[in-house]
């Protein structure tokens, strides 16, 4: 079993930190280590934090000790069995490439050496892991993209990024679900509404789950505003 380290943070909050590196079977222990705690109901226990390579666990250290945290982590992370049979939780966003909403695909090509059909269908051929949420609400953290996309964040950052930008940032791929600054190069963009707090649920994914970029074009894109069709479509296989 690979081995995990505790680290205390405060008085309040411990971090399970696992294997310096993104990688899936990774993530699945989080993700399964995460879901016990949450299920398990034990006095003093009060939240989970995912991130790419740790689990941030807050605790009411006047009811729950450390140590007795650290164990019962620990037996909860002997009982994990890995048998690939969970079901995948896929959400399919529409995503325009053309004109106004890629304005860093020219630089992209550059960089990459690649054509624009090229990077698009690189960068819409695979489902993305959602390794966690952060930065912003819903922005979500994806590993898998291929390595001829890898393409350097911009030197100076742009102050503000319309919702719905698709962006690369280094070996990484994701979507800004609100208006912000940010510094990855912008390839494309969806008219899907990725955080509305005005929603049941704000935030429709989660980590763990998949995110699938279906091409379209901007006829189409204008079409899903007009339409009000602007949810995320959750396919599972």
């Amino acid at each position: 079993m690979e081995q995990v380290k505790f680290l205390p943070c405060g008085d309040c909050a411990l971090t399970v930190a696992f294997a310096q590196e993104i990688r899936e079977e990774t993530n699945r222990r989080i993700r399964f280590l995460a879901a016990r705690i949450q299920r398990a109901g034990i006095r003093g226990l009060q939240e989970t934090v995912p991130t790419f390579c740790s689990l941030t666990v807050y605790y009411d250290p006047l009811v729950l000790s450390r140590k007795r945290l650290e164990r019962y982590i620990l037996r909860l992370l002997a009982a994990y069995r890995d048998d690939g049979q969970d079901r995948k939780r896929i959400f399919e966003i529409p995503v325009c490439y053309e004109g106004e909403f890629a304005p860093d695909m020219e630089d992209v090509c550059r960089l990459t050496g690649l054509r624009r059909e090229q990077v698009i269908t690189l960068h819409s051929s695979r489902d993305y892991l959602i390794y966690m949420l952060g930065f912003l609400p819903g922005f979500p953290y994806l590993g898998g993209m291929d390595a001829r996309l890898e393409a350097s964040r911009l030197d100076s950052p742009r102050t503000r990024i319309p919702p719905g930008a698709v962006g690369i940032g280094g070996k990484q791929t994701g979507i800004y679900p609100l208006a912000s600054p940010g510094g990855w190069r912008l390839i494309g963009r969806t008219p899907a509404v990725l955080y509305d707090p005005h929603r049941e649920n704000p935030i429709v994914y989660q980590a763990g789950d998949y995110i699938r970029f279906c091409p379209i074009t901007q006829e189409e894109f204008q079409r899903l505003l007009d339409c009000g069709q602007t949810d995320i479509r959750e396919v599972t296989v």
